[in-house]
């Protein structure tokens, strides 16, 4: 008997809380429809009432228009008694809505609705760098983080995150995958029994599910979404050849090999930081073709007399050796030139 007691007022509470909002627009006319009728020389229309009822509930007063009869005075007491509590609860209402979708918000729990974002799965000192250098590099691009922190990790204008497994597809449908522009997946270290541990078959293993994962939504929606996944053991790329994974981050190996060839190349990882960051003159851009271009070297030419030298299609770097070659329609050319020069290809 006591927990149907408490169910009927659950439910009552939870219908009070769906017709408050419409009671309260139906208060306001209403009120309205009696000082019109009441005194109709003083309130020469109905939007003229709602007026007055809004600025006498909202405490302003105006002043413009006020009632000049008995009746007229009696109904704004009335009206004094019973509406400007109403409107408290109706502010109280509408400060603790905003109080709880910040709380939703920080704590990842809200589902994010733009489009042409970045999501970057996985927090670290890594991914945070990746923000600093995305939210420099496009000014009005949104980023969405997935991790399974209790709060957002960072709190900026287009930040955002969601909160949850990015192996489960209902966490990247979440962070709104099929609207994305991207997806970075960094090598997440794995906790098992309270250890973490940064084994690169296991954190790899992890990338490879969400890969999957990712690969599984692409298939559904019948679209495709970049990815670019960071891989800890170099020897493991080719176990993601059957899921949809475009680029990879540079693996230690990778690392390593820019170390030695420092050594015997001096100013080699000055000039890899200097292609691979925004923060200098000199970096490198994706550039469309042209109707004109009929060949690599038309573009080359063209582009070198505007300051920019053209370097790659894709992962193909030998474009010096086929200047004569027909650019293909689905070519992706790469350039390195400065911001302004690429201002003005674009």
């Amino acid at each position: 008997m006591g927990m149907k007691i408490k169910n009927m007022l659950y439910h009552l509470i939870k219908l009070r809380d769906k017709i408050f909002i419409p009671f309260v627009f139906f208060y306001i006319l209403m009120a309205a429809y009696g000082i019109y009728l009441i005194e109709p020389k003083t309130f020469k229309t109905y939007i003229t009432a709602v007026y007055w009822v809004l600025t006498t509930l909202a405490t302003v007063g105006f002043g413009d228009y006020a009632p000049v009869t008995h009746p007229g005075k009696v109904y704004t007491i009335f009206l004094y008694i019973t509406g400007i509590g109403l409107v408290s609860l109706v502010i109280g209402k509408v400060i603790n809505s905003i109080y709880l979708m910040d709380k939703l918000k920080d704590g990842g729990k809200m589902k994010f609705t733009g489009k042409n974002h970045i999501i970057l799965i996985g927090w670290s000192a890594k991914s945070k760098l990746a923000i600093e250098e995305i939210l420099k590099s496009d000014k009005k691009i949104e980023i969405v983080i997935i991790d399974l922190l209790e709060k957002a990790p960072l709190m900026e204008q287009r930040l955002y995150y969601v909160r949850g497994d990015a192996t489960d597809e209902e966490t990247l449908y979440n962070a709104n995958l099929a609207m994305a522009k991207g997806v970075i997946i960094f090598a997440d270290q794995i906790t098992q029994n309270n250890y973490a541990t940064t084994d690169p078959v296991l954190v790899d293993g992890k990338t490879l599910l969400i890969a999957t994962a990712i690969t599984s939504i692409e298939e559904k929606l019948h679209k495709s979404i970049h990815v670019t996944a960071e891989v800890i053991n170099q020897k493991h790329i080719r176990l993601f050849e059957h899921v949809n994974v475009d680029e990879f981050i540079p693996t230690q190996e990778m690392i390593s090999h820019a170390a030695v060839r420092s050594l015997f190349s001096h100013g080699v990882t000055h000039m890899y930081s200097e292609l691979m960051s925004s923060q200098y003159r000199e970096t490198m851009y994706e550039i469309p073709t042209r109707p004109e271009w009929k060949t690599y070297r038309d573009a080359f030419e063209d582009l070198l007399n505007k300051g920019a030298t053209l370097v790659a299609d894709r992962g193909d770097l030998q474009i010096n050796q086929k200047l004569d070659t027909i650019i293909p329609e689905e070519a992706q050319l790469f350039v390195i030139c400065d911001k302004e020069t690429i201002s003005q290809l674009n």
